[in-house]
């Protein structure tokens, strides 16, 4: 083994690592995704639960074309969020399996990534 493979040896693993350094940069981001979702989705249920709570102070048919605007909002941000969260839930098991199939084929990595 002369220094020329050496290097290439070394480059290889450097390039594994930084690929894995870009996969867990991916799977933050979607973490992030998937909190930014959660958020959006508990959002239009924490304000329901306040006009179910309040619903005694006020009658349904007084204030229907006030509740209707905010109903269709609320079904659109609880869309929103479930979107966010089932995207961040598919970006972090791609990055997972990827991650899994880059510690398959270098066995000499797989030790640091546990």
């Amino acid at each position: 083994m002369n220094a020329r493979d050496d290097d290439a040896g070394t480059g290889s693993l450097v390039l594994v690592a930084n690929e894995i350094q870009l996969l867990l940069a991916e799977e933050r981001t979607a973490l992030s995704l998937l909190r930014t979702g959660i958020t959006v989705f508990a959002l239009p249920l924490s304000a329901l639960g306040l006009l179910i709570a309040t619903s005694g102070s006020y009658q349904f048919r007084d204030v229907a074309l006030l509740l209707l605007p905010l109903l269709i909002l609320s079904a659109a941000l609880v869309a929103l969020g479930v979107y966010l969260v089932v995207r961040g839930l598919v970006v972090v098991h791609r990055c997972e399996r990827r991650i899994d199939a880059i510690k398959g084929r270098h066995k000499d990595l797989a030790h640091l990534m546990d």
